[in-house]
């Protein structure tokens, strides 16, 4: 095939980058072989002038750095390196992803703390070892992987999503996960056929969904996107009869990415928390999403799938200023919850005395065998951090939610789905599979 099938060409821009080499060429494909050929860095992206006849070759692409208009240049991109998704064990895998599945940083690959690393650039200059970006340079068949910056685990995974379904040009998979509201793909066609209006079009709709006022939510060209968090992407039509329309994208098959284990308390404005909080600031009892009594509503769990919207806790599915919940009180339809920000350390007084007590927000401690335990520890006896129940790496296993219905093996809480000692989890240490938990036996005697 053609050597610019493996690249994207977007004609009008500049992007700057320090890390170049320039080169005088004929044509694009001169140029593009240059950028094969390159051996002062990874080539990702070249830039050819026409009239000048000029090519540059470029470490960085339009994801990583400022982009500019410039009439007369045109960029190409290694479609690889614009991939957001892995093939496979993700060996081939040159996405940006730089974080574990667990939101810990990865550490830099050229850098030899906090872990002196085994795989470094210098080793293996194939293998696309950049940054501190997630990479597969033992071909792992858990995917890839990187050292994290946590002195305490020396290596985890990272949660990239499988490629799957028909690939575009610019890298990114047609099909939606959640409500779609992270789609990028290239699907500008509504459920019914119509053609989709440009987004930074007025006619012949007049709107206020610009780049301008929207600029993470990727506005481009007239694809299908859900900048406002409806139920899935669409867009506004070409057709002056009909404003807006859905956009018919299939599914994916594979299971969302895991963005860390949802927050205990409030941090930003609260879209993230998953604690167990059912109650509103003034003290009314929160009434469960999955009801329409006493008020009815349009945030209906299995349309919502990862907002989070389990029993009657306090959420924040639509952006609002902090967590809140429909009430069971009839005069009031909904009201805000008192959620303890991350940052602060929630103190009672006890007794007659000013002595501060931290007011634990899980249970600290389990009963009998611990069967029953729901609290959300998740560190074991010796300090290593719990693995997912539904997580089958770096541990595989047979304790998964779905065969255990009744052990509530939520997240990477300990459990003990098996009727053990006390609660245990898998750990996220590829050398221990598994560990008792960092708890302790309740008295019996306190009062709950």
């Amino acid at each position: 095939g053609d050597i610019l099938d493996d690249y994207v060409r977007t004609d009008g821009i500049w992007i700057l980058t320090r890390n170049k080499q320039f080169y005088k060429t004929n044509n694009e494909k001169e140029c593009a072989e240059k950028c094969e050929a390159e051996g002062n860095f990874n080539c990702r992206a070249f830039l050819f002038t026409r009239k000048k006849l000029q090519c540059l070759t470029l470490a960085e692409n339009a994801r990583m750095t400022v982009t500019f208009n410039s009439t007369d240049a045109v960029l190409f991109e290694k479609k690889i390196y614009l991939l957001q998704c892995k093939k496979g064990i993700g060996k081939d895998y040159r996405g940006t992803e730089a974080k574990t599945w667990r939101g810990i940083p990865c550490q830099m690959w050229a850098e030899r703390t906090p872990h002196k690393p085994n795989y470094t650039p210098e080793k293996h200059p194939k293998a696309g070892l950049d940054r501190n970006y997630c990479r597969n340079p033992d071909g792992d068949e858990n995917g890839p992987w990187c050292y994290t910056t946590d002195p305490a685990t020396r290596f985890d995974y990272c949660n990239i999503p499988e490629c799957e379904g028909q690939v575009t040009h610019t890298g990114e998979v047609d099909c939606i996960r959640c409500n779609g509201e992270d789609y990028h793909g290239e699907v500008s066609r509504t459920e019914s056929g119509l053609e989709c209006q440009r987004w930074d079009a007025q006619e012949p709709h007049m709107h206020g969904f610009t780049l301008k006022h929207f600029p993470e939510k990727d506005l481009k060209m007239n694809y299908c996107r859900n900048p406002d968090g409806e139920l899935r992407p669409w867009c506004f039509t070409t057709s002056p009869t009909k404003r807006w329309e859905y956009c018919n994208i299939p599914r994916c098959t594979t299971p969302p990415p895991v963005s860390g284990l949802g927050s205990q308390c409030l941090s930003g404005k609260g879209e993230d928390y998953r604690g167990r909080i059912a109650i509103t600031e003034s003290g009314n009892a929160c009434q469960h999403w999955n009801t329409q009594f006493p008020h009815k509503h349009g945030w209906i769990p299995d349309r919502y799938p990862c907002k989070g919207l389990e029993e009657n806790y306090c959420r924040n599915p639509n952006g609002e200023k902090r967590p809140w919940c429909y009430t069971t009180t009839r005069s009031l339809r909904w009201e805000y919850c008192a959620i303890p920000r991350c940052d602060e350390t929630e103190q009672v007084t006890v007794g007659m005395s000013n002595v501060p007590m931290k007011i634990p927000l899980t249970e600290e401690c389990y009963r009998g065998k611990g069967q029953s335990y729901r609290g959300t520890t998740s560190t074991t006896a010796s300090g290593k951090k719990c693995q997912a129940w539904n997580s089958m790496f770096p541990h595989r296993h047979e304790k998964t939610p779905d065969r255990f219905p009744n052990a509530d093996l939520r997240e990477n809480y300990c459990r003990n789905p098996d009727g053990d000692s006390s609660p245990w989890c898998f750990t996220t240490d590829p050398s221990v599979t598994w560990e008792y938990c960092n708890l302790k036996r309740c008295d019996d005697h306190t009062q709950e």
